[in-house]
Formats: structure tokens, C-alpha cells, sequence
């Protein structure tokens, strides 16, 4: 597996270079705006290429050091797709509410997760037998706020080494404590959105589902590759690791004298080792999917 590929024409015909309103623009984002058409922010899709590719390299990177990615996505439209995107690739996921403190505060956050799992396992033992419909009802109402919050980050076990968000304006929680932090953040900026606190920008549309679908598809295959580079890195460490003993081994342990008879009777012991484009086109059809 290879980092993904991705052509001009698929960011056209997702629809990556409408942003919104002209009225509604950060002016921060100027640098980023080719034009305007029927009062709608045409993103320059020369300077989205390059920095998208940049985006999901970083991913790579960092899965393939063995980091641990945080999709954060809690608008409607985004919230299935990156719950979905987060398993596929074994990574971590925040996609109803962003909790103040999610991450600046994992201390607190650790001990909800911890009651959590106590929910969890206390729901499926025999003791629940012994419990009132009242309070079983209480406890199930109780263990599914807590998951809806925090179940694609039970399994985390520490802070995330990179942010991958969606929609800056609406996440803005979660990029200021990525920045407290000192966590590497990628993200979706749109028109009116501000590229400042965002190490790896994307400027694109964050509204449109097919254009969502393509930046959680590339993020989730760079991410895969880098799992897979991690594997061939750790697997190669651990055929040095037990070579070395082997030879040791047999370099220490003395050898037996073997009676003649017996030397002649023996067969000969026999073994194997088995070594092992950017393609410009017309724009897509004029929906402004977040005009």
C-alpha cells in the first residue's frame, strides 16, 4: 500500500472549490480565493493540491510512528461518516459534542470513561437481575450519554498525537485545545473559516458530503499505510531482536562428545531458511453546497 493518489478533477467534481457567501468570508482566507461566481468564494484548487497531499502525509507520518489520530466532526452531515472513517482505520473519533476540556482536562475525561466501562460491565452481569426496570433504566440512560460523548475515545489510552478535523469554525474548542497542547492539527478550512492555529490547512468545503467522503477516504488510506509501515518496521526490529540470541546461543553452548558409533548411525541434519494528475477540468454542475 501507497499513499493515496487524488486528481484536480476529483476535488472538482466533489465540489472542494465552492466556499460560501461572499458576505459570510474570513479575510484571512484571501490568500486561498481564486474568485467569486454568483456571489459564492471559488477556492484556489492550485494551492488546495499540494496542501491536501501535504495534510495526509502528515497522517501517514505520524500512524506510521505509531501516533494515534483524533477525527473530531460533530456537524449533522459529518458526524456518520466520521465515526465510519475512524474504525476503518483503527483510529479514534469525536462526532456529537466536542466536551470543554476533552483534552486539556484527560484526567477528568479518563475517570467518565472509567464509569463508563463500570456501566458497561455492570449492563451485562447476572446483577442486573437483582435491579428495579427503574434502575436499570437509569443506568442504560446513563451508559448511553456517556457513549454517545465518549465512546470513540474509550479505547484511546492517552492523548492523541494529531487532530483531524472538519469544520474549524464549529470545532473551534477542540483546535484551541490542540494548540494549548501542542498537538498537530489537519483541517477542512473553508471561505469562512481562519487558517490561523491550523498546521496542516485544507482549503476546501466542509459542507458537501461528497467532498467530505474524499478527505475522510484519503485521510483513511494514508493512515492505513502508515499502520502498515509501522508493521514492516516493528516486524523487521523483531527478526534482529531474535537472530542475535540465536547466535549467541549457539556460540556459548559447549558441545558434546558423541561416541563414533553412534556419529556414523546419525543422518546428516538438513535445514532451510526461507529468505525471504493533475488533471484541470470543467467545474462541476453550480451547486453552491455551502453557499
Amino acid at each position: 500500500m501507497a499513499l493515496p493518489t487524488f486528481t484536480m478533477r476529483q476535488l472538482l467534481e466533489a465540489g472542494v472549490h465552492f466556499g460560501h457567501h461572499t458576505r459570510r468570508w474570513d479575510p484571512r482566507m484571501g490568500p486561498f480565493i481564486f474568485g467569486e461566481r454568483n456571489n459564492v468564494h471559488i477556492l484556489d484548487l492550485q494551492q488546495t493540491v499540494p496542501l491536501l497531499h501535504q495534510a495526509i502525509k502528515a497522517l501517514r507520518d505520524t500512524t506510521a510512528k505509531g501516533g494515534r489520530v483524533l477525527f473530531v466532526g460533530t456537524k449533522r452531515v459529518a458526524s456518520e461518516k466520521i465515526a465510519e472513517t475512524a474504525r476503518e482505520c483503527g483510529q479514534y473519533f469525536v462526532n456529537h459534542r466536542w466536551l470543554g476540556g476533552m483534552i486539556t482536562n484527560w484526567a477528568t475525561v479518563t475517570q467518565s470513561i472509567r464509569r463508563l466501562r463500570e456501566l458497561e460491565k455492570q449492563l451485562e452481569s447476572e446483577e442486573i437481575q437483582q435491579l428495579t426496570k427503574k434502575e436499570v433504566l437509569q443506568l442504560t440512560r446513563e451508559r448511553d450519554k456517556l457513549e454517545l460523548t465518549l465512546g470513540g475515545i474509550k479505547d484511546m489510552g492517552g492523548l492523541p498525537d494529531m487532530l483531524f478535523i472538519l469544520d474549524t469554525n464549529k470545532e473551534d474548542i477542540a483546535v484551541a485545545e490542540a494548540n494549548k497542547l501542542g498537538i498537530p492539527v489537519v483541517a477542512v478550512v473553508d471561505s469562512n473559516a481562519s487558517p490561523l492555529g491550523i498546521d496542516f490547512p485544507i482549503p476546501g468545503n466542509d459542507d458537501a458530503m461528497r467532498a467530505i467522503s474524499l478527505y475522510c477516504e484519503l485521510a483513511r488510506d494514508s493512515i492505513l499505510d502508515g499502520l502498515q509501515q509501522e508493521m514492516v518496521a516493528s516486524g523487521h526490529d523483531i527478526g534482529a531482536a531474535t537472530e542475535a540470541p540465536a547466535e549467541q546461543l549457539a556460540e556459548e553452548t559447549p558441545q558434546q562428545d558423541i561416541p563414533a558409533s553412534a556419529a556414523t548411525d546419525a543422518p546428516a541434519a538438513e535445514t532451510e531458511l526461507d529468505t525471504q494528475t493533475t488533471d484541470a477540468s470543467k467545474p462541476a454542475s453550480d451547486e453552491a453546497a455551502s453557499a
